[in-house]
Protein backbone atom coordinates (compact mmCIF):
# COMPACT_ATOMS: atom_id res chain seq x y z
CA UNK A 1 0.00 0.00 0.00
CA UNK A 2 1.41 3.66 -0.84
CA UNK A 3 2.33 5.67 2.12
CA UNK A 4 -0.43 8.35 0.51
CA UNK A 5 -3.66 5.99 0.84
CA UNK A 6 -3.41 7.27 4.51
CA UNK A 7 -2.55 10.83 5.09
CA UNK A 8 -4.29 11.23 8.73
CA UNK A 9 -3.36 7.93 10.46
CA UNK A 10 0.40 7.48 8.62
CA UNK A 11 -0.42 4.33 8.49
CA UNK A 12 1.87 1.96 5.92
CA UNK A 13 -1.07 -0.99 5.45
CA UNK A 14 -4.40 -1.90 5.51
CA UNK A 15 -4.60 -3.52 8.85
CA UNK A 16 -2.56 -0.82 9.99
CA UNK A 17 -5.05 1.79 9.28
CA UNK A 18 -8.09 -0.56 10.31
CA UNK A 19 -6.39 -0.55 13.92
CA UNK A 20 -5.76 3.20 13.79
CA UNK A 21 -9.83 3.66 13.02
CA UNK A 22 -10.68 1.31 15.53
CA UNK A 23 -9.19 3.27 18.22
CA UNK A 24 -9.77 6.78 17.14
CA UNK A 25 -13.18 9.04 16.44
CA UNK A 26 -13.26 10.91 12.78
CA UNK A 27 -15.00 13.43 14.82
CA UNK A 28 -11.54 14.62 15.97
CA UNK A 29 -9.77 14.55 12.65
CA UNK A 30 -12.52 16.44 10.73
CA UNK A 31 -11.02 19.39 9.66
CA UNK A 32 -8.19 17.27 8.23
CA UNK A 33 -10.59 16.05 5.62
CA UNK A 34 -11.44 17.28 2.04
CA UNK A 35 -14.52 16.76 0.06
CA UNK A 36 -14.10 14.20 -3.32
CA UNK A 37 -16.57 13.05 -5.72
CA UNK A 38 -16.56 9.72 -6.76
CA UNK A 39 -18.82 7.15 -8.25
CA UNK A 40 -20.43 4.36 -7.32
CA UNK A 41 -21.91 1.92 -9.05
CA UNK A 42 -24.98 -0.88 -7.17
CA UNK A 43 -26.09 -3.86 -8.81
CA UNK A 44 -28.05 -6.16 -6.90
CA UNK A 45 -27.08 -10.08 -6.42
CA UNK A 46 -30.15 -10.73 -6.46
CA UNK A 47 -32.60 -11.23 -8.96
CA UNK A 48 -36.63 -10.85 -7.60
CA UNK A 49 -39.78 -12.40 -9.45
CA UNK A 50 -42.79 -11.97 -8.91
CA UNK A 51 -45.29 -14.25 -7.24
CA UNK A 52 -49.21 -13.94 -6.40
CA UNK A 53 -50.26 -13.45 -2.75
CA UNK A 54 -51.81 -17.05 -2.79
CA UNK A 55 -48.79 -18.62 -3.71
CA UNK A 56 -46.48 -16.91 -1.47
CA UNK A 57 -48.90 -17.91 1.24
CA UNK A 58 -48.57 -21.55 -0.01
CA UNK A 59 -44.95 -21.47 -0.10
CA UNK A 60 -44.83 -19.26 3.42
CA UNK A 61 -46.21 -22.87 4.93
CA UNK A 62 -44.44 -25.22 3.61
CA UNK A 63 -40.89 -23.15 4.33
CA UNK A 64 -42.50 -23.30 7.90
CA UNK A 65 -42.80 -27.16 7.89
CA UNK A 66 -39.03 -27.26 6.63
CA UNK A 67 -37.84 -25.03 9.26
CA UNK A 68 -36.82 -22.37 7.17
CA UNK A 69 -37.31 -18.77 5.49
CA UNK A 70 -39.55 -19.06 2.57
CA UNK A 71 -36.71 -17.03 0.52
CA UNK A 72 -33.91 -20.10 1.51
CA UNK A 73 -36.46 -22.57 0.47
CA UNK A 74 -37.53 -21.26 -2.96
CA UNK A 75 -33.61 -20.79 -4.09
CA UNK A 76 -33.18 -24.64 -2.91
CA UNK A 77 -36.24 -25.65 -4.97
CA UNK A 78 -35.15 -23.85 -8.08
CA UNK A 79 -31.39 -24.84 -7.78
CA UNK A 80 -33.31 -28.92 -8.11
CA UNK A 81 -34.83 -28.36 -10.93
CA UNK A 82 -32.27 -26.31 -12.73
CA UNK A 83 -30.26 -29.49 -11.47
CA UNK A 84 -32.60 -31.75 -13.01
CA UNK A 85 -33.12 -30.35 -16.23
CA UNK A 86 -29.05 -30.03 -16.63
CA UNK A 87 -29.21 -33.74 -16.08
CA UNK A 88 -31.98 -34.47 -18.59
CA UNK A 89 -32.99 -34.34 -22.10
CA UNK A 90 -34.05 -30.75 -23.53
CA UNK A 91 -37.77 -30.11 -23.62
CA UNK A 92 -39.10 -28.89 -27.00
CA UNK A 93 -41.43 -26.32 -24.71
CA UNK A 94 -41.96 -25.25 -21.04
CA UNK A 95 -45.86 -24.68 -20.08
CA UNK A 96 -46.31 -22.16 -18.08
CA UNK A 97 -50.26 -23.58 -16.99
CA UNK A 98 -50.46 -26.22 -14.19
CA UNK A 99 -50.41 -29.25 -15.16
Amino acid sequence: MKKSKSSISKASSYTEMGEFWDEHDLSSYWSKTRRVKFDVVLESEATYYPVSKALSDKIELEARKHGVRSDTLVKTWLEQKVKEKRHSKPSTRLSAKNP
